[in-house]
């Protein structure tokens, strides 16, 4: 696989308490996401959140991964949803860290049985690098997976 970069571009006027900020993708994905601290720590009200799309980051990656394990085991997926949940909490003498990311997926795939699928699970979720990276910070990664 060749080397990937990828940019994103941040807007943040004022300070932290009553700032507020933009996301926007170098490609033109998205642009203008609004974001603040208030939308992290309490509603979003339809703000988004570093964390939140780490969560749309680590759950694309590892719904890409799982497909392509699952097709290499012999049963291609015709429907992966995935659900990502990032746990950020205080961690004594750090200040708050990602300490969690709790993934949940629902596979639709022809002939394909429940140790099969644990298998294909356990292959996406070693080679997912996001899953690889937030472990290596010593979040923890769970993964529930059931068939549909």
């Amino acid at each position: 696989m060749p080397r990937i970069e990828r940019v994103a571009e941040i807007v943040w006027e004022g300070n932290l308490a009553r700032g507020a900020g933009t996301i926007s993708a170098g490609t033109g994905a998205f642009s203008g996401l609004p974001y603040s601290n208030a939308s992290r720590i309490a509603q979003p009200e339809d703000k988004t959140s570093p964390e939140e799309l780490l969560a749309a980051a680590h759950g694309g990656c590892f719904t890409m991964s799982l497909a392509g394990e699952l097709t290499g085991l012999g049963h291609p997926p015709e429907r992966l949803e995935t659900t990502c949940l990032i746990v950020m909490d205080e961690v004594e003498g750090q200040g708050h860290q990602i300490v969690g990311s709790q993934l949940t997926v629902r596979v639709g795939a022809p002939g394909l049985d429940d140790a099969t699928l644990r298998k294909g699970v356990e292959l996406a979720d070693e080679g997912c690098p996001f899953s690889a990276l937030l472990k290596r910070a010593g979040a923890d990664v769970a993964v529930a997976a059931e068939l549909v």
